[in-house]
Parts: structure tokens; sequence; C-alpha cells
């Protein structure tokens, strides 16, 4: 079983050799425009482009709760757009987190990341603009990604 490691940092500029997967939670209602999203977008055009397709074309593909979809970026490098969350944050229905959708991601995930051969990147996913709670999201990690010994960096923006 792979560790978790953490830095202090940021998970755009990711700190590891060899591929890497930049991996971050997205909503189902096609909004990109807060969070770690606008500094995915101010490194890369791809991953919002490609989540606006992905979106406006939901007809006709997988787009909603459990999804993934990766996108190249650079020479062995990419973002995994992963739709994790229920709306936005408004009123006081709750949190939109939906961790059982985070699980189906995080298993997606570690498909692509083997596949690819590549380390897995990203900030406390979930936890920001979702309103989640690392405590829950954490197993989650551990269990789909650390326990097929694929390595994990998490990092908390200095």
């Amino acid at each position: 079983m792979a560790p978790i490691r953490y830095l202090a940092g940021d998970a755009t500029v990711p700190q590891a050799k060899g591929p890497k997967l930049i991996a971050h939670v997205c909503n189902d209602r096609g909004g990109w425009g807060k969070g770690f999203v606008l500094a995915v977008s101010a490194r890369w055009q791809e991953p919002e482009k490609a989540f606006r397709k992905w979106y406006r074309e939901r007809s006709a593909n997988d787009f909603g709760l459990g999804a993934v979809q990766v996108v190249e970026v650079g020479r062995g490098l990419w973002v995994a757009n992963m739709i994790g969350q229920h709306g936005t944050k408004t009123g006081s229905a709750g949190p939109p987190i939906r961790y059982e959708a985070v699980d189906q991601c995080l298993a997606r995930l570690a498909e692509h990341a083997l596949e690819l051969g590549a380390s897995v990147h990203m900030p406390r996913i979930g936890c920001g603009l979702a309103g989640g709670k690392w405590g829950r999201v954490e197993p989650l990690v551990a269990v789909r990604l650390g326990e097929r010994d694929i390595a994990v960096t998490i990092y908390d923006h200095d």
C-alpha cells in the first residue's frame, strides 16, 4: 500500500518524477469558475474547454456524478475532471459533495493512473467549495489509490 504524501504547495505544479495525473472535483451543473479550477485554468486552457464540451454534449456521453474526464495538458501530464459534487453551495441544502460519487471517481481515476503509469496529485478534493470533510475523503483516497500502490500527493496551498 502506497502511503499518501502531504506537501505545502500548488497541485498544478506536481512534485514528482515520471507521468503525473492532477485530479480535482467538479460539479454536475457545468459550472467552472471558482475554487481550484481557477488555478487549473490559469495554467492550461484544455481542461476547462474539455469540461464545458463534455457538459454541453452530456446527453450523448457519460457526464454525471461519478464520471471522470482525463485531459492531456503536456508531455506526461494530465488533468482529471471528476464529477463528485451535486450542484453548487447555495442556501442551507447541505454541502454539495457526494461522497459516493467521489468514491466512484477515485476508482475510475485509479484505472487511468495505472494505464498511464502516473502518480496522482491533488488538493484536498471535495473539501473546499464542495463542503466535504477530509476525514471522510482521505480514507476513500487511501482505499481506491493507495491500496493499488498508486503514489498520491496531497497539496495544501501555501
